[in-house]
């Protein structure tokens, strides 16, 4: 069982931070369904910059001090980044994490993300200067390397542990390697066996057969989840009762899903008011059709649409469609 500082999770499946997707409803929503760690999406190590919307809806908020708050911060100044852990502790957070692995062309300009990983000196600058800095467990998310002709995942590890990080995740990728190609399961394996902090590995995980030769060729301490909860959250119920007994457990059926679908984007209008709430929720909404349909005429019905309730009486129209879809498809197969 993973163990963040004195904190146990209750398993060992994670939820990867994601700017502009792990926002509080969604985090809320996989947490619900089982996944034993969420993270804020990235927020910047500049704090003269947090009175935003954007930023603000990134740090902690009330409600969810019934879980771990885990907030990650990005920059590449070790006096700012430590600054940042400090005012997030201040607002609730209980968990550090330290971004080393966003390939984003805008962070990684500013020599941020993964860029960091270019200049190992510079990281363990920065990871010792939050660490010695805060009381709470400081976690690193990173990547294999700059390029795959600059892997040094293993240094980066082996300073990261002597530093005291709590636990490290490691995206099977570098940064020029974007979302393309394969994960490094070996990249990984070696990792773990260069260290002996927790190891939690991160990459191309779509199934219960994924996670399984994942964690069984790796020797990972945990998983971290990405893009395949997006339409999917109940994915961490799926996938924890699947390592803990062997069997495998059926998705929801539409009409359970519509309401989970509903429930969220209502979560999601409340949080950000109605305008922005309509806007934000039609990729979540996307995400989930995405998993039940390849049409995307009924998207786009969605998409369109500005006003809140007008978005939940859609989706509902657009959930009984397909239902209705596919018993007459049904019945011409019979």
């Amino acid at each position: 069982m993973l163990h963040i500082g004195h904190y146990k999770l209750k398993n060992n499946l994670l939820l990867a931070p994601m700017a502009g997707i792990t926002d509080f409803p969604f985090r809320k929503l996989c947490r619900f369904y089982g996944a034993a760690l969420t993270t804020s999406e990235m927020v910047t190590s500049d704090t003269r910059l947090w009175n935003s919307n954007k930023s603000r809806s990134r740090l902690v908020h009330h409600g969810e001090d019934e879980f771990i708050n885990s907030v990650q911060i990005a920059g590449y100044d070790p006096e700012m980044m430590a600054n940042a852990a400090q005012e997030s502790i201040k607002l609730g957070a209980q968990v550090i994490d330290i971004n080393m692995g966003c390939p984003a062309k805008k962070v990684c300009n500013k020599a941020s993300g993964s860029a960091l990983l270019r200049d190992e000196t510079l990281v363990e600058e920065i990871l010792s200067a939050v660490v010695s800095t805060v009381n709470v467990p400081v976690t690193l998310k990173f990547r294999t390397g700059w390029s795959p002709q600059l892997r040094n995942a293993i240094a980066i590890a082996q300073i990261a542990e002597n530093v005291g990080i709590t636990f490290i995740a490691l995206h099977g990728r570098t940064k020029q390697d974007a979302y393309k190609g394969f994960a490094e399961y070996e990249t990984i394996r070696h990792v773990k066996s260069s260290v002996r902090i927790p190891v939690v590995a991160n990459g191309d995980v779509q199934s219960e057969n994924d996670i399984a030769f994942l964690l069984n060729y790796t020797k990972a301490d945990g998983v971290m989840l990405g893009r395949v909860s997006w339409g999917q959250p109940w994915i961490f119920k799926q996938l924890s009762h699947y390592l803990q007994t062997g069997e495998r457990l059926s998705a929801p059926v539409l009409e359970e899903r519509l309401g989970i679908v509903l429930d969220h984007v209502k979560d999601i209008h409340s949080f950000y008011g109605n305008k922005t709430g309509v806007r934000i929720a039609r990729k979540h909404i996307g995400w989930y059709l995405d998993r039940i349909t390849p049409e995307t005429r009924f998207k786009k019905r969605i998409f369109a649409i500005t006003a809140p309730e007008k978005q939940l009486r859609e989706i509902e129209k657009v959930f009984s469609e397909i239902t209705h879809n596919n018993i007459n498809n049904s019945n011409k197969v019979a």
